[in-house]
């Protein structure tokens, strides 16, 4: 069994083919194009949801569900000890304090670990190439959690 898991969301732009790459999860995060849920990257390409936007239709997001997240996990910690979450900044989305909740769970507590640095696209995208780095380096998720979110103060 693997010591460190990473996972984020689909709000980092991290494709399959590069989650593939880094030995990654990524969480699709569902939106609604008028009433129809899709889940990014899964149900509609990125050159799709362009082409609907340029036609001006309505979009929102949503949360993904508690379960679709702790299934996940699961999922995780049958090949990983512990997991580093990267999910979409709290000052954005509720997902993250969902996930902080859920992490402490008897299920997952001291084995998930959620990291809320304020970050989306790019540095969000950033940090999940650092946690893959340092778990590859040896640092435990304790220290990457803390290392991801002190990057948020500066």
């Amino acid at each position: 069994m693997k010591k460190i898991g990473i996972m984020t969301d689909s709000h980092s732009g991290i494709l399959s083919e590069e989650a593939q790459r880094l030995g990654i999860k990524v969480l699709p995060m569902p939106f609604y194009i008028g009433e129809k849920v899709y889940r990014e990257g899964v149900d509609l390409s990125r050159d799709e949801f362009y082409d609907m936007l340029r036609k001006g239709v309505d979009v929102s997001t949503s949360q993904p569900s508690p379960t679709e997240v702790m299934d996940m996990w699961k999922e995780m910690l049958k090949e990983y000890e512990e997991i580093v979450y990267i999910p979409l900044s709290s000052a954005l989305s509720g997902s993250c304090m969902t996930a902080e909740a859920m992490a402490n769970e008897d299920e997952f507590a001291g084995k998930v670990f959620v990291v809320d640095n304020g970050r989306v696209a790019t540095p969000m995208h950033r940090s999940v190439l650092d946690a893959v780095e340092m778990a590859e380096e040896g640092y435990s998720v304790v220290e990457i959690k803390k290392i991801l979110e002190e990057t948020r103060e500066k």
